[in-house]
């Protein structure tokens, strides 16, 4: 039986696939407050032609809205890849209070692998970090991604 935070990361794993769906890294997120997802999010970059247009701050730009504010208290990001250094920044500024995350990432992972941008005491706010939630699957779901997307250039 799933606990609740797998729960709410198979959500974003869903989220992931509706992104390798369209052509892109699948990676997905889910802002979750109070026991309800208020925000969903997936990778959009290629579609947007967006550097910005990461899983994380789509989610963060949609519960703002259902929030009808900028700060994400009491809020929990959900998503299947370790945040990277922009999308940690606009954790902190959105005053997210946790982070759960699938894979790691050890290119740009901010949130514990190169560096850990969320509970860095100098910053104003911190959000606490729990990784490796469902992390075979997240991890499964980019390296199958990956793997076919060589096997179509090599062709």
């Amino acid at each position: 039986m799933n606990t609740e935070i797998e729960k709410y990361m198979q959500e974003a794993l869903l989220e992931a696939k509706k992104a390798e769906a369209l052509g892109e890294v699948p990676i997905g997120a889910v802002i979750v407050k109070d026991g309800k997802i208020i925000a969903r999010g997936h990778n959009l970059r290629e579609t947007k032609k967006d550097p910005t247009a990461h899983a994380e701050m789509i989610a963060i730009q949609q519960a703002s809205q259902v929030l009808g504010g900028w700060r994400l208290h009491r809020c929990t990001l959900y998503v299947t890849l370790e945040p990277c250094q922009m999308c940690a920044g606009a954790i902190i500024q959105a005053r997210i209070d946790h982070v759960v995350y699938g894979a790691k990432d050890p290119k740009a992972g901010c949130a514990g692998t190169l560096c850990n941008l969320l509970e860095d005491p100098r910053f104003n706010h911190q959000a606490t970090v729990t990784s490796g939630v469902l992390e075979e699957e997240a991890s499964l779901l980019l390296k199958k991604f990956f793997r076919n997307l060589r096997q179509s250039k090599e062709k």
